[in-house]
């Protein structure tokens, strides 16, 4: 008897042969050429580049805030949530009323709003403080709220735009550890943005190293290590020194 063959699973990001250009008065900027890129289900893959390869726009095309000038970007009926380097929090509401405000715009009652809200910022460790403003708290905090928003729109895939990059190397350690924690209870899709090849090694399953602009895959990097890991570990530095040799030739290569 013959045995039946278990199609794969679709990718949970399907990007195909995209291209970006900007066009501003009599002159045009190509940001990404012709990339292309599959992100499995599940998947926690980092995207790293010098500044001003594209990075940040093939994020913002996937979430759909910019129309993709040829090519495809195909991510089913999943919800993708973006988070940004700044939290972008709104400074006249507290906390809780912040993680509230993509459930509100979706009609959630006002309880279930409160509750969900709640038990997002258990998972972030920040419930005890979510009555307060968000100047009354820390960097790492506000961008843990900012996390906690974004887990609030039931995302199945979740962005983030460099969002630790404006912390110091401690803040930025703990929170790669909830990050991960919070990964592997949820199941999303992860898509990062870093420019920090030692966090792209720490947090990726896979490394995705993209040309200076315009952007196009040059490389990628499969993450074998156990997790979990840490940035100061050997075998994470090692790892992250391969890769940066080759970042280091693209950079050479467009400063020609």
């Amino acid at each position: 008897m013959r045995s039946l063959e278990v199609a794969p699973a679709p990718p949970a990001i399907r990007i195909c042969e995209v291209s970006q250009t900007y066009h501003g008065g009599e002159s045009a900027i190509q940001a990404l050429d012709r990339v292309s890129l599959d992100v499995a289900v599940g998947e926690f893959v980092c995207l790293l580049g010098a500044s001003g390869c594209g990075k940040s726009t093939l994020l913002n095309l996937i979430v759909g805030l910019y129309q993709v000038t040829s090519g495809a970007i195909d991510v089913g009926d999943r919800r993708v949530a973006l988070v940004f380097q700044e939290p972008a929090l709104f400074p006249w509401q507290t906390v809780r009323q912040n993680v509230e405000m993509g459930m509100r715009f979706r009609g959630v009652p006002a309880r279930e709003r409160r509750s969900r809200a709640l038990e997002l910022l258990r998972l972030v460790h920040l419930d005890a403080f979510a009555e307060r403003r968000p100047h009354e708290l820390s960097g790492g905090m506000r961008q843990r709220v900012a996390i906690a928003r974004a887990l609030a729109q039931e995302a199945d895939i979740l962005l983030m735009d460099e969002p630790f990059g404006a912390l110091d190397a401690m803040t930025r350690d703990v929170l790669h550890d909830e990050l991960e924690a919070i990964w592997g209870r949820t199941g999303m899709t992860v898509l990062f943005v870093t420019h920090n090849v030692r966090e792209a090694v720490r947090l990726g399953d896979r490394v995705v190293l993209l040309s200076s602009r315009p952007g196009r895959v040059v490389a990628e990097f499969p993450i074998d290590l156990p997790r979990p890991r840490h940035a100061e570990s050997v075998k994470v530095a090692e790892a992250a020194a391969g890769i940066t040799d080759r970042l280091r030739e693209e950079v050479r290569r467009h400063g020609r």
